[in-house]
């Protein structure tokens, strides 16, 4: 009896021994993870992997572990390594959100670099305004956007659909319009933007086909069929194409079906670079267009040099480059010079600090962060040639600045984004003189 009531204390003891033990041991090992967390700088990757954007977004994913990787050979930044967190969205919009709060709230990144479509920016973009995050966005889009948590390091309309449209015009004297387009933001609203345009240029309505197609279109015969007979009404016809993702491979292989040549019926493209035509037989389509703020065919050192880091960083010598990849090699420029100019990864001191900082693109010249959070770029017209490249056929003689905003829209035309202190809006109306809101 004597020795049970002597054993409780020692078990007692024993016990308490052993939970203070554990607790040491878990409380070491939380601190050894927070030491190691605060010796990194998580930087957030938010591409699709799989599903029907793989084909355009994977490129993006591996050039920003390039461009880490290159940060970290520096040194990596305020003294810590950068380290890549990878996530796959899979060409889900709403997943973009949960990946993108995954990011930001478990993994705690300084920063995130994502999207490609404008549904799947929308999908994220309150997360990103909610937790006042920052999201590098490296995608032509159609405007009408400017929020304080984006950096918007793709082309705005003016940066690309308006001068491909003017060059139509001047160049090949088209007089007739397909406005052809995968059925989601992007195309919707460019299309309403060049079709404003085009009839304040005096085109007809009757003069501009619109036809918009589902994400993954594999059967484009009919269609096809119909820019055929569109384009056979006497007057030079044009196709203005927003179809986004593998759907080009098929809706191009079509053209080449149907005869359609670029002489007949030129097509000039925002959304087919060197990485999509990859995928297909060029040389039925040599002539057709695409606008760009980048080709891989460029002369300047900066992009010499850029071809030979991406062709030794993925060991694979024939591997292309890209427009969307140009603008993320920017953006990561970008925020690694308003990071060391903040003195933090701080969101807040960040966006600040972004405004007005300039880094070389690849193209030979410089872009500029503007107070609208869009970048000032070049722009190039190209030609697809035999081996799946361009030929810079056209380009504008410095940078332009980006219309965050349409001038050739109503409720739009009047408004402007400037993220400087006083005003910090992204819509503030140039005639009531008031801020409509935080980001639209």
């Amino acid at each position: 009896m004597s020795r049970v009531l002597s054993s409780r204390p020692s078990v007692g003891r024993w016990l308490r021994s052993t939970a203070l033990a554990a607790a040491a041991l878990v409380s070491a090992t939380a601190m050894s993870a927070t030491a190691h967390a605060e010796d990194t700088i998580k930087v957030g990757i938010l591409h699709s992997l799989s599903g029907t954007m793989a084909i355009s977004e994977t490129t993006l994913k591996d050039v920003m572990l390039m461009l880490i990787d290159q940060q970290n050979k520096k040194g990596g930044l305020l003294g810590k390594k950068l380290e890549a967190v990878v996530v796959d969205p899979a060409s889900n919009w709403p997943l973009f959100a949960e990946k993108a709060r995954e990011l930001i709230t478990v993994d705690h990144v300084a920063a995130v670099f994502g999207c490609w479509t404008s549904v799947s920016r929308k999908s994220v973009l309150p997360v990103f305004e909610e937790t006042n995050n920052i999201l590098f966005y490296p995608v032509q889009y159609e405007g009408e956007e400017s929020s304080k948590n984006v950096f918007y390091t793709g082309a705005a309309p003016n940066q690309q659909a308006i001068p491909a449209v003017d060059y139509l015009m001047n160049e090949d004297h088209v007089k007739r319009w397909v406005l052809a387009g995968t059925d989601y933001v992007y195309p919707r609203t460019t299309n309403k933007i060049l079709e404003a345009y085009l009839k304040s240029k005096g085109v007809a309505a009757e003069d501009i086909m619109v036809n918009y197609t589902p994400f993954g279109q594999s059967d484009w015969q009919s269609i096809v069929a119909d820019i055929k007979k569109f384009g056979s009404a006497g007057k030079k016809t044009a196709v203005v194409s927003t179809i986004n993702g593998d759907a080009n491979v098929p809706f191009y292989k079509e053209l080449a079906n149907q005869g359609i040549k670029a002489t007949d019926i030129p097509v000039v493209a925002f959304s087919v670079g060197e990485e999509e035509l990859a995928g297909i037989d060029t040389k039925p389509l040599v002539g057709h267009l695409a606008a760009w703020n980048y080709f891989e065919s460029v002369k300047s050192p900066a992009n010499t040099a850029f071809i030979k880091e991406w062709h030794e960083f993925t060991k694979k010598p024939n591997r292309t480059t890209n427009d969307p990849m140009e603008a993320a090699y920017i953006g990561f420029n970008m925020w690694v010079k308003a990071v060391e100019k903040a003195g933090t990864t701080d969101q807040t001191k960040v966006i600040d600090a972004m405004i007005g900082v300039a880094v070389p693109n690849l193209t030979g010249g410089i872009s500029t962060m503007m107070p609208n959070h869009h970048i000032t770029k070049p722009v190039l017209i190209g030609e697809v040639k035999g081996d799946g490249q361009f030929n810079v056929v056209w380009q504008t003689p410095g940078t332009v600045v980006a219309n965050e905003w349409s001038p050739y829209l109503e409720g739009s035309k009047d408004l402007i984004a400037d993220w400087r202190h006083p005003l910090f809006c992204g819509n503030f109306n140039t005639v009531t003189g008031k801020c409509g809101g935080a980001s639209k």
